[in-house]
C-alpha cells in the first residue's frame, strides 16, 4: 500500500511540475507574442526625471544614471502622459553622480516633472506626417487578408515607392524618423498599419507571429502601391518589419517588382529574439526552452534552429542564372534575382542578434551591404546617428531611383 501511495504521489508531483512548466512557458512566451504596440519592450529601463532646466547649452533634463541614458543620439522620452525628445549627453552640465544630463530638444505634449517615470524610445515623432512633420499626406485604406489596413501615403515624384513597415512593439509613428529624408529625395512613401495595430484588424489569436503571418499585410500594401502608380518598390522594415520584407521578397507574387530591401535590426531568428525578450523579463534560463515550445504551440511558428530561415525567408539563395529579368518575366522556373539589400544593425542590439546580420551579409557580399551601428539598442539605428544612417540610405537608394 505504501508503495502504491508513494508511486501515486510521485506521479502527481511530476504531473504538477509538468503543468506548472507549461504554464510558466506560456507566460514567458507572452514577452514576444503579446508585445503591445507603443509600449517599452522587456528590458527597456524605466528612468526617473530628476530635474529640467535651461543652461548655456539650452534646455536639458537630468535622468537616472543608466547605460540606456548614456546612449549617443536622439530619442523620444516617453511617460504615461508625456512625450519629449532628448539629444546628446551634456557632460559639461553640473550633475550628481547618479544622474545623466541630456539636451531637451522639445516637449511634444504633456510636461516633464521631477519624479516622473519615463523610458527612451526610437519614436522621435508622434502624430501623422502632417501634424508631426508638416508633410501633406493622404489617409488610405489597403484591402488586407483580415480586413482594411489604414495607411499613410506621402506623395513624391518618383515611380519607385518606399513601403515602410514598423516592427515588434512599435507603431507606424516609428517610420516618421526617415519620412523627411525620403520626401526630400522625392520618394512616394506608403506606411501601412499591420494586424493588431490600433485601427487595424485584430489577428484571430491575438498574438504576434514575428512576421510569419504579418508579411501578408505587407504583400497587400505592395499590391495597393502597384495598383496606384508605383512601378518598382523598396521595402524598408524595422525589427519584425524587416523579417516581413525578407518574406515578401522571397514569397510574394510581386517580388519581381522589389527593387531593394532596407533592413533595420532584422529579426533573423524568432527563437533567439523570444528568448531575449523572455530573459529580459527575468525568466529563469531553464524555462526559456519551454517559452519557445509554448510559442510554437500557440502560433504554429516553425523551428528556426537559431538560423536564418534560408529555405523559407531569405531570398538570396534562390536559384538564378542569367541576366536581370524584366517585370512580368518571372515564373516558377525563373525567379527574380535577389534584390540589393542594405542592413543597418549593430552589436549592442540585445533583442535581435547582430551576428546573424553579419553572417547573412558575409554570405552574400554581392547583394548585401552591412552598415554597422554601435551603441544603439534594437530598432534604433537611426537614433544613434541620424546623419550617418541617412547617408548610408542615400548611397544605397541612389542607384535604385
Amino acid at each position: 500500500m505504501r508503495t502504491v501511495k508513494a508511486t501515486a504521489a510521485a506521479v502527481t508531483a511530476a504531473l504538477t511540475a509538468a503543468a506548472a512548466g507549461i504554464v510558466a512557458g506560456r507566460i514567458a512566451s507572452d514577452a514576444g507574442l503579446k508585445a503591445p504596440p507603443g509600449r517599452p519592450l522587456p528590458g527597456d529601463p524605466r528612468l526617473t526625471v530628476h530635474s529640467t532646466a535651461a543652461g548655456p547649452a539650452g534646455r536639458h533634463v537630468a535622468l537616472t544614471r543608466h547605460l540606456a541614458a548614456l546612449r549617443p543620439g536622439t530619442y523620444g522620452l516617453v511617460g504615461d502622459d508625456v512625450h519629449a525628445v532628448v539629444g546628446d549627453v551634456l557632460t559639461a552640465e553640473p550633475h550628481s553622480a547618479d544622474t545623466v544630463v541630456r539636451r531637451l530638444e522639445r516637449v511634444t505634449h504633456g510636461t516633464l516633472a521631477p519624479g516622473d517615470k519615463v523610458w527612451l524610445t526610437p519614436n522621435v515623432h508622434v502624430g501623422d506626417p502632417k501634424s508631426a512633420l508638416g508633410l501633406d499626406h493622404t489617409d488610405v485604406g489597403i484591402p488586407g487578408e483580415l480586413g482594411v489596413l489604414p495607411a499613410w501615403f506621402v506623395p513624391g515624384r518618383r515611380d519607385t515607392w518606399v513601403i515602410a513597415v514598423h516592427g515588434l512593439g512599435a507603431t507606424r509613428e516609428h517610420t516618421l524618423n526617415i519620412m523627411e529624408f525620403l520626401h526630400r529625395h522625392r520618394f512616394p512613401v506608403l506606411v501601412p498599419t499591420l494586424r493588431g495595430d490600433a485601427g487595424a484588424p485584430r489577428p484571430p489569436d491575438g498574438l504576434n507571429h514575428f512576421g510569419e503571418t504579418e508579411w501578408r499585410d505587407l504583400d497587400a500594401a505592395m499590391r495597393y502601391a502597384l495598383a496606384n502608380g508605383a512601378r518598382q518598390l523598396v521595402l524598408h522594415g524595422w525589427s519584425t518589419g524587416a523579417t516581413m520584407a525578407l518574406r515578401a521578397a522571397a514569397h510574394s507574387g510581386l517580388r519581381d517588382r522589389v527593387r531593394g530591401l532596407v533592413l533595420d535590426s532584422p529579426v533573423l531568428s524568432w527563437e533567439l529574439t523570444l528568448r531575449a525578450l523572455a530573459a529580459a523579463r527575468h525568466t529563469p534560463g531553464v524555462l526559456l526552452p519551454l517559452a519557445v515550445r509554448a510559442a510554437q504551440g500557440r502560433t504554429g511558428l516553425p523551428s528556426d534552429h537559431y538560423g536564418l530561415y534560408a529555405d523559407r525567408t531569405v531570398p538570396y539563395d534562390a536559384p538564378y542564372e542569367g541576366p536581370e529579368v524584366r517585370t512580368g518575366d518571372t515564373g516558377p522556373d525563373r525567379p527574380p534575382p535577389p534584390p540589393p539589400t542594405l542592413i543597418l544593425h549593430g552589436p549592442d542590439d540585445t533583442i535581435a542578434p547582430w551576428d546573424l546580420s553579419r553572417r547573412l551579409a558575409g554570405a552574400h557580399p554581392d547583394r548585401i551591404a552591412l552598415h554597422t551601428v554601435r551603441q544603439a539598442p534594437h530598432a534604433a539605428m537611426w537614433n544613434a546617428d541620424p546623419s550617418a544612417y541617412e547617408e548610408a540610405l542615400r548611397r544605397f537608394l541612389t542607384p535604385l531611383m
